[in-house]
């Protein structure tokens, strides 16, 4: 007997698909930021880029022994990030990236000038249980969490953003997320 997938029988009509963009999924370590990136890009069948796939093997031997990255470190990273987000745009990209400081963001906007912003804040203490809950074999140490809330920049005054709880449910964020998405308030008129 053949099994079937009671899901192939829904009748719910499917969300409009949501038009192809750049979106940055940012926060302080610990937020969220890729697993959210990850399965809002498979939600609209968009690329999604891992920001920390690009850091330089020095940038990642820093982290490792515990030392913040610099402006400097972050700079050919950065460039890195927003040339990935130029090749992917037009079908559809969601890139995972701290994006900390105003600076930060405003070179990725150079790339793509209608880039979403989707601001995962998070508490110090739950960000803190999230990366050690990390392990050992991961760069980045639990005790550079601090240094990650001393370089935010909290992009609240920004335009084309959409600022949400890190600590809701997972669905939430990224209905909301899609949502806002869909309305594109961010782009140009």
């Amino acid at each position: 007997m053949q099994k079937i997938a009671l899901s192939s029988f829904s009748t719910a009509p499917e969300p409009p698909a949501c038009p192809p963009q750049a979106v940055v999924v940012m926060g302080v370590s610990g937020s969220g930021k890729s697993t959210v990136g990850d399965m809002l890009a498979q939600r609209h069948r968009w690329v999604f880029v891992e920001g920390d796939a690009f850091h330089s093997e020095q940038n990642h031997a820093k982290m490792r022994t515990g030392i913040p990255l610099d402006d400097e470190d972050r700079h050919a990273w950065l460039e890195a990030l927003g040339q990935e987000l130029v090749r992917h745009a037009a079908d559809g990209v969601v890139l995972s990236c701290s994006a900390l400081k105003r600076a930060y963001r405003q070179r990725l906007r150079a790339h793509v000038p209608d880039l979403a912003f989707i601001w995962l804040e998070v508490g110090r203490d739950a960000a803190q249980q999230r990366v050690a809950g990390r392990g050992a074999s991961h760069f980045f140490p639990a005790t550079l969490i601090d240094s990650q809330f001393a370089a935010l920049e909290p992009p609240l005054d920004e335009a084309g953003l959409l600022h949400l709880d890190s600590e809701q449910a997972l669905d939430q964020i990224l209905d909301s997320a899609s949502d806002w998405l869909q309305r594109r308030p961010h782009a140009s008129r």
